[in-house]
């Protein structure tokens, strides 16, 4: 960028620094080391700032900088004097700089670990942030170059700078000498600068896409003067939507003397627009489009929607094209949505925009809605809508956003929107894939602790025109970690519309106990089946019989919702015949009203070939109030029914132990609901109860509610992350230090690596190898009998199945005939690799991985060593750092915990210190990054105590880590 041959740098211009920033109101700003050909951009900056910033800034009057500042504020050696600056449209807004200093407050260099901080933001921009988003970025350069405190002297009038700095979250000290403030800073990240850091973050792009979703005007740009076309289509959705602020058509070729168009006013370009715009709907070819950017740049546009296509998916041409497309946005402070996007939706009363290519709007309602293809809109918005013939008992929409390419405004921008929007109770996504799995993963908690997030996870293989991170994670572990973050994750769209509707009007169910009732003992049978299969725990179903009544049905209904033994009711139903049998609407009418009076426990219908039920059921003025009054033969509840494990032939799930958290919480156990608008029955509008065309996906959506429901509850005790006094910390940092300094990339030796694991308590048990057979007799002597005889070679390690090991070898004698049998079956021992080592007691072999993924952050993984793992996969998997809670579901939640609790007798292990070990590895990998993978295989956990027989370690330099770092929008 800079190659001035006057510069007196000690390093490189560093690019890395450079960054796009969104600001509090949601623009965006670019952040960059300020160089020597900054000069000019510094004068004319600080020419715009007032006389009393400027007395701040230098205590003193200081109308304009003279050529010696000038100079100085633009020669910086990127060490120990650096520069930062934000701007917008290539302009600086804002600057700061520090300033390497010792002990006596003189400037010097390294080791000195202290600087000199100031700042200078325009009047015009001051209240935006821009301090705050340059103090997290000077931090972080200062952190790399080894500064470790910030020293400001602030005058006491500056209320705002004393705030910026009190504010941010660091540890600091404040004293007060000779009528100036002065304040140190200690750099190293606490949880109160992080969580200040993410707060600001959520506030910042949560208004960024707030500004795109509730535009007060809208420029659509590309509208064709004939009928047709997608810009001519935009503009009449929007009209027809009721679109509640000034709305204006645009078009270069519009002939001079047009001035409007299907009753909008037309104008050949945006900056003939009298009047702010707030979004700008771009569907013109994309070699015209970046004229159109800068157009929308220089009248102030704060966004733009890009549906024009040709883009990144579209090839290498394409993907600059993208690139180029959003600098451009972004120089002008402007988010973007697209390209290649299917547009926009905001449903809410004041608003009221539909700025996309849907054939037919949607309901207003309360989800919120993402994708990122235009067919995958098409088909969500498409099911959400209709009535019959799929799933019913709809509930509309709140916004929708279909992203296209999301070169700039991605699926973690608009769940920042979410998560606070009052006007959002669900969140349904499908992500065809996922740019920054690790601030997703952060954020998809968060949100999901307040409301449901129901996501479709693409395959891996990402579409063109994405830009995603590399990741080493198989696409089921990465899955496994989204459960974890509590999202609720479903394969089909069918899957994620009809768990959306249940959690959109429906409260969530306390427990996994279900009642099913209606009037077909098949069908009810059917549903009992596929909630045992789900991990649900139904009782027997009550059948109505075909005769049954709209009576009988509110009265089985409201028995079964008063009965405190059931968390939950499924409601089954067939076309009934006879002159006694309930219309449709007479029975969504008893449905509703006995559901009106449990207002506590969700209720589903299952209906087959009852369309008219279903749209019943979703009609809006079926709740007035008095509904429920009407309804015949209303009365006290059926008696309680048996619970299905009680049933003769009952097909329930056994737990594993009663020392393991069986799946489900006890059917003696009945949590308080949860507090949560979104799943309190609603007060401003009627209780939709979903139907669903099939027993499996009706029970389907139940069980994950359940399962979410009981992620709520386990959510709101996360547990904590153990401290250990015999873990040596700064040991281990030292001895890392040492071992990189030899290489940037390394997997250490057996005995580095012992050592490494010893400092933080988790002991390796001894291999000494054995090259030949009076090795392996010295090595036993040493060791003490019983020991071990393995093969260590890569074909052989870990595959006791191919006969490589031999255990319990109490002398000599069984030591020299088992070396003869492995050198006799696989080769020589210099290609087997053999070693002795002491005999562990006997107990479940598993194995205990951790690696730090660029995507997705550092994993802890667990599994049972062998086939269990190998061969059909069963690891569970925790993002560290893992809290004592995380270790103890992280050991349950496999297929095969049961061989750990007893199974058919067994002698139950140490789960304790096998969760111990589990907390030991989390810390060590979460303390020193440069731990990028630890594998301890085998570990044996006996009845007491564990035994790690085997370790490796790999260390490399500490990668990135973006939720360490400044805030940063992705790099383009």
């Amino acid at each position: 960028m800079h190659t001035s041959a006057d510069r007196q740098d000690r390093h490189h211009y560093p690019a890395h620094w450079e960054a796009d920033v969104v600001l509090r109101d949601g623009g965006t700003a670019r952040i960059r080391p300020i160089t020597v050909d900054d000069a000019d951009r510094l004068v004319s900056f600080y020419e715009q700032v007032s006389d009393e910033s400027k007395y701040y800034r230098f205590f003193a009057p200081y109308p304009r900088l003279s050529a010696k500042d000038v100079h100085r504020f633009t020669h910086h050696d990127f060490v120990d004097r650096v520069g930062l600056a934000a701007t917008i449209g290539g302009e600086f807004i804002a600057t700061v700089r520090y300033d390497r200093i010792g002990t006596d407050g003189l400037p010097a260099s390294a080791p000195a670990d202290e600087a000199e901080v100031a700042f200078l933001v325009q009047d015009a921009h001051q209240g935006r942030g821009v301090a705050s988003a340059l103090l997290e970025h000077i931090a972080a350069v200062a952190r790399e170059r080894g500064i470790r405190r910030f020293a400001a002297e602030v005058l006491p009038a500056n209320t705002k700078m004393i705030k910026v700095f009190t504010d941010a979250g660091y540890t600091q000290k404040r004293s007060f000498e000779d009528g100036v403030v002065r304040l140190e800073l200690d750099l190293e990240p606490t949880d109160r600068s992080m969580a200040v850091q993410h707060a600001r973050e959520q506030r910042a792009e949560a208004r960024s896409v707030r500004r795109l979703l509730a535009p007060g005007s809208v420029a659509v740009v590309g509208v064709g003067r004939a009928p047709g076309g997608v810009g001519r289509s935009i503009l009449g959705n929007i009209r027809e939507a009721g679109y509640a602020g000034p709305l204006h058509a645009v078009n270069k070729a519009f002939p001079e003397d047009l001035k409007e168009i299907d009753g909008v006013p037309a104008y050949r370009s945006v900056r003939d627009i009298d009047g702010h715009v707030d979004l700008a709907v771009v569907a013109v070819p994309a070699e015209h489009v970046p004229a159109v950017v800068a157009e929308c740049g220089e009248h102030g546009v704060q966004g733009l929607v890009v549906l024009s296509a040709g883009y990144a998916e579209s090839g290498p041409e394409g993907r600059e094209r993208q690139r180029a497309l959003v600098r451009a946005a972004r120089a002008h402070g402007m988010r973007l949505i697209g390209p290649n996007a299917f547009g926009i939706i905001n449903t809410a009363e004041d608003v009221r925009l539909n700025a996309s290519l849907a054939p037919e709007p949607p309901r207003p309602g309360r989800i919120g809605l993402f994708a990122q293809s235009g067919a995958i809109g098409i088909a969500l918005l498409s099911r959400l809508h209709r009535r019959g013939g799929g799933v019913t008992g709809v509930t509309g929409v709140s916004t929708f956003v279909s992203a296209g390419n999301r070169a700039d405004v991605s699926g973690n921008d608009v769940l920042q929107y979410w998560y606070d929007d009052p006007d959002t109770d669900v969140v349904l996504m499908y992500l065809e894939s996922i740019g920054n799995p690790r601030k997703f993963t952060r954020l998809a908690r968060r949100t999901a602790a307040a409301k449901p997030l129901v996501v479709v996870q693409g395959t891996g293989t990402a579409p063109q025109g994405h830009a995603v991170r590399a990741t080493r994670l198989p696409y089921a572990t990465v899955s496994a970690l989204l459960r974890q973050a509590g999202v609720i994750r479903v394969d089909t769209i069918t899957e994620l519309v009809d768990a959306g509707l249940l959690l959109a009007r429906q409260p969530l169910p306390a427990g996994p106990r279900v009642a099913i009732l209606g009037n077909s003992e098949s069908l009810g049978v059917l549903t009992y089946d596929r909630c045992v299969a789900e991990g649900l725990r139904p009782a027997r179903p009550v059948d109505l019989t075909t005769g049954a009544t709209a009576a009988d049905f509110h009265r089985a209904l409201a028995g079964a919702l008063a009965d405190d033994t059931n968390d939950a009711v499924v409601v089954t139903a067939i076309p009934a015949i006879g002159e006694g049998s309930p219309g449709d609407a007479e029975l969504a009418e008893a449905l509703r009203s006995a559901a009106a009076a449990v207002p506590g426990k969700p209720v589903l219908v299952v209906h087959v070939e009852l369309g008219g039920l279903a749209q019943a059921l979703s009609a809006a003025t079926s709740t007035a109030p008095g509904a429920a009054d009407k309804t015949p033969g209303v009365g006290t509840g059926a008696p309680p029914a048996r619970r299905a494990d009680h049933v003769p032939g009952a097909r329930a799930e056994r737990p594993w132990g009663e020392t393991a958290a069986p799946p489900f919480a006890p059917a003696t156990e009945t949590p308080a609901p949860l507090a949560s608008p979104a799943h309190q029955t609603p007060q401003d509008g009627p209780r939709l109860i979903p139907a669903y065309p099939a027993a499996e996906r009706a029970v389907r959506a139940l069980a994950e509610a359940v399962r979410y429901a009981r992620w709520r509850r386990e959510a709101a005790d996360p547990g904590k992350v153990p401290e250990f006094d015999d873990i040596d910390e700064k040991g281990a940092a030292r001895l890392i230090g040492e071992l990189l300094a030899r290489g940037e990339g390394l997997t250490i030796s057996a005995e580095q690596t012992c050592e490494l694991l010893g400092r933080y308590g988790i002991p390796v048990r001894r291999a000494l190898p054995a090259p030949g057979p009076g090795a392996a007799l010295d090595a036993a002597r040493e060791l003490g009998y019983p020991v071990a005889l393995k093969a260590t070679a890569p074909h052989l390690r870990h595959r006791a199945d191919l006969g490589g090991v031999r255990l319990d070898l109490a002398g000599e004698e069984q030591l020299l005939r088992a070396y003869a049998e492995l050198t006799e079956l696989f080769g020589p021992a210099q290609e087997l690799r053999p070693v002795v080592q002491a005999m562990a007691p006997r107990g479940v072999d598993t194995v205990v991985r951790a690696v730090i993924d660029p995507a997705a952050g550092a994993v802890l993984s667990f599994g049972l060593a062998g086939a269990a793992s190998q061969l059909l996969g069963d690891m569970a998997h925790r993002l560290i750092p893992v809290t004592d809670r995380e270790a103890t579901s992280l050991v349950r939640s496999i297929r095969t915990a049961p061989l750990l609790f007893g199974w058919r007798g067994s002698t139950p292990v140490d789960t304790p210190a096998l969760e111990e070990l589990l907390l030991r590895v989390s810390r060590l990998v979460d303390d020193h990054p440069e731990v990028v993978a630890v594998t301890l295989e085998p570990v044996v956990v006996a009845p007491h105590g564990v035994s790690v027989l085997g370790a490796t370690v790999r260390l490399a330099p500490p990668p990135a880590r973006d939720d360490l770092g400044p805030r940063t929008m992705p790099a383009y």
